[in-house]
């Protein structure tokens, strides 16, 4: 089968290839994938987490083939989206069925594939900052994949979101979204804050984790600046404040979380904010478009239809 493989050689670390068809576990669906979806971090940061010829790909939606042997999961036929490390961009991909949700007829796969890994992160994230009712809400990078879901769900649980970008072209529609405020460049919020989630990392995180109030919490939870991360703590001690700051990491099973973005995109109450779309044959344009921040929000690769063979 094709898919598209780590090669560090290549120009964007990206190439096609052939390779086996995968062979699912018990506990494993076999999916014909349709739509696949790109995130920033996977493709900056593939060197630590792929070897050379490994199938790229986190996001995945598509139709089931082959129903899991062990009973568990959907069957042959459903429309699914998914959700795990690797083997995501590709004509065929086995995934646990612990890791997929099934996605609802009238709703577009490519959306649905573009919300496990992103809408994954940015859901947890928000759930680990507790009750955000009434509070201020910080969240850096806003106009990424995981930014941008990140804002509408720390929103919807009530936040007071304050949207930190770049640029000002990347703030685009970001108010629509549920920012009650919106920080370009440099600019620091007026007040401090009771939580922050942080996609960029460097100076940004550690002047972000200075604007937290008593007991406030900043969840670390991507490197988009690819710079290092310094805070003076003598002078946070001094300042007699208490905070908290802490490597934010995903976890699964993620069926659960799936289900649950699903069902708010079915009812149109999430966006999971395609910036681009496009067929896998330009991959390289999507990667490059992703990689230079020129995306809001999320890349989806077309690989397929989802309509039955005639």
């Amino acid at each position: 089968m094709r898919a598209l493989i780590y090669d560090p050689d290549a120009a964007q670390g990206v190439r096609f290839d052939e390779i086996d068809e995968p062979r699912p576990q018990a506990s494993q669906v076999l999916i014909k994938v349709v739509t696949a979806s790109l995130n920033f971090g996977e493709l900056a940061f593939a060197a630590r987490q792929l070897r050379p010829g490994q199938v790229f790909g986190k996001d995945a939606a598509g139709v089931v083939v082959k129903a899991a042997a062990d009973g568990s999961g959907p069957p042959e036929g459903a429309r699914v989206s998914s959700f795990a490390g690797t083997g995501g961009w590709a004509e065929l991909r086995a995934v646990d069925t612990a890791d997929l949700a099934v996605v609802p007829e009238g709703v577009d796969l490519g959306a649905a594939g573009a919300l496990p890994a992103a809408g994954a992160t940015a859901l947890q994230a928000v759930r680990r900052l507790g009750s955000v009712l009434g509070r201020r809400v910080l969240v850096t990078g806003a106009s990424g994949g995981v930014g941008r879901l990140a804002v509408q769900l720390a929103a919807r649980a009530g936040a007071h979101v304050i949207a930190s970008v770049g640029r000002p072209e990347r703030a685009v529609g970001l108010r629509e979204l549920g920012a009650a405020e919106i920080l370009v460049g440099t600019a620091k919020a007026t007040d401090p804050v009771f939580g922050v989630l942080d996609n960029v990392g460097g100076r940004l995180l550690s002047e972000a984790f200075g604007q937290l109030q008593d007991g406030g919490l900043a969840l670390s939870i991507g490197w988009a600046s690819r710079e290092p991360t310094v805070i003076d703590f003598e002078e946070e001690r001094l300042t007699g404040i208490p905070k908290r700051l802490e490597p934010f990491m995903v976890s699964g099973p993620f069926g659960p979380d799936i289900a649950y973005l699903i069902h708010l995109l079915e009812n149109a109450e999430l966006d999971p904010q395609v910036g681009w779309r496009g067929p896998w044959t330009q991959v390289d344009e999507a990667i490059e478009a992703l990689l230079a921040r020129r995306v809001p929000g999320k890349a989806v690769l077309d690989l397929a239809s989802d309509e039955p063979a005639a």
